[in-house]
């Protein structure tokens, strides 16, 4: 089923899949899955089985998805791999970022929590929960879970416990 105002296409294939109103699927696959409203995918984006994209996530070019659940205007922008993964709203998952889902016998599943910021090259190996707000630097693979707000450094990665995200400076701060 495709809701109203949503445009599939160009080049773009959905199999057995819902996807809501007002959403765009570009130049990708979408397999036994459900896309929420205002939801943007593609280009080339691989969504398979048992993804899920609350309303106004974004899952961008050259990113795969299985069996994950994307939160609420949660942007996994390009070049990332996630899979048996639960993350939440708000969340910006960098370029490169993987959920290491398998261990060579057994699958395993990633939370990420809301407003979580991953850094470019990051690999999340699984099972791994990584608190709300939390930052992962670019290039740490996390193997343990990240407290809330804090920041996950180097390979393996550290953490630095109350550290806070740099806020956007703007033409009006001084």
């Amino acid at each position: 089923m495709i809701g109203s105002g949503s445009i599939v296409g160009p080049d773009a294939r959905v199999v057995d899949s819902v996807v809501g109103a007002n959403s765009t699927i570009a130049s990708s696959v979408v397999t036994e899955s459900e896309i929420g409203d205002s939801c943007t995918v593609g280009p080339f984006a691989n969504i398979r089985t048992g993804t899920r994209l609350a309303a106004g996530a974004k899952v961008g070019a050259f990113v795969e998805t299985k069996n994950a659940d994307i939160g609420e205007g949660t942007k996994v922008p390009h070049l990332s791999y996630v899979g048996d993964a639960d993350v939440g709203p708000r969340a910006n998952i960098g370029c490169g970022t993987i959920t290491a889902n398998y261990d060579g016998v057994n699958k395993h599943h990633t939370t990420i929590g809301a407003d979580v910021h991953t850094g470019s090259n990051s690999v999340l190996v699984a099972p791994v929960t990584v608190g709300e707000g939390a930052t992962i630097a670019a290039g740490a693979i996390v193997t343990s879970d990240v407290p809330p707000g804090a920041l996950a450094k180097g390979a393996p990665a550290r953490f630095t416990e109350g550290w806070k995200r740099p806020k956007a400076v703007t033409d009006e701060d001084p």
